[in-house]
């Protein structure tokens, strides 16, 4: 915990400072949610394929952004609204304004199920 799964279109590879927004975004997480630095982890997963309203799915112009982070339930909603303000504005710092007229981004936090376990190794 957390559990942060950062979902963007592919034609961002090379606009998207992932290394950065994922260090930010751990020390943000750290700050607001009360999370320990070292439960941080953090999934990139590009689409090769994302549409956007009736755009054919084929045309590049547009890029799309989903983070998700989950958390062990407690926070208040002023903590999670807090923490997916704090993605966003970190989204507008490492993603260069290049190559797509539009960048569609958007955060959410969510509560973990209360199965959820984990182990290190």
């Amino acid at each position: 915990m957390p559990q942060i799964t950062v979902d963007y279109s592919d034609t961002m590879e090379n606009a998207f400072d992932r290394a950065g927004f994922a260090r930010a975004l751990h020390e943000a997480t750290v700050e607001i949610a009360a999370a320990k630095p070292e439960a941080c982890k953090t999934q990139f997963r590009p689409s090769a394929q994302t549409a956007y309203g009736y755009e054919d799915p084929g045309v590049r112009g547009h890029a799309i952004v989903h983070v998700t982070i989950g958390l062990l339930a407690g926070r208040s909603d002023e903590t999670k609204a807090r923490l997916t303000e704090a993605a966003l504005e970190l989204l507008r710092r490492h993603v260069a304004d290049v190559a797509f007229p539009l960048l569609h981004a958007s955060a959410e936090v969510r509560d973990l199920d209360p199965s959820y376990r984990k182990f290190d190794r």
